[in-house]
């Protein structure tokens, strides 16, 4: 499978990171998103490339199993971004959504671990 490479970021040196992709559908969804929402998507990304695996709470949280959720919000709601770290400082994001419901549904949470898995083992 071929991931897409993505950089929104115009002074790349300073960053650490780089961002991709699972799918080209997992980026379309996160672009339907609500403006305040996707904002709030952009801005953590560019403080994930920056910091990686030490950006934490409020912006990151740590599911286990080296899967990881960023936690994007606005004035519309609240998004979930499901993502893992591969070899050679990058970033895969799995799997994104917007709450409807206080807790994670666990199908969405099974779908990033299972792309996960499938990003790890290629």
């Amino acid at each position: 499978m071929q991931l897409k490479r993505v950089s929104k970021c115009a002074n790349i040196e300073a960053m650490n990171y780089t961002i991709e992709y699972f799918h080209s559908r997992v980026k379309a969804e996160i672009e339907t998103w609500p403006v305040g929402i996707l904002a709030d998507f952009t801005r953590i990304v560019e403080l994930l490339m920056e910091f990686g695996p030490n950006l934490r709470m409020p912006h990151s949280r740590v599911m286990g199993g080296g899967l990881f959720e960023l936690r994007p919000h606005g004035r519309e709601g609240v998004g979930r971004v499901f993502y893992c770290f591969v070899v050679g400082q990058r970033v895969v994001i799995l799997h994104s959504f917007v709450k409807k419901k206080e807790d994670t549904p666990k199908q969405d949470l099974r779908i990033a671990r299972r792309r996960m898995k499938e990003v790890q083992n290629d």
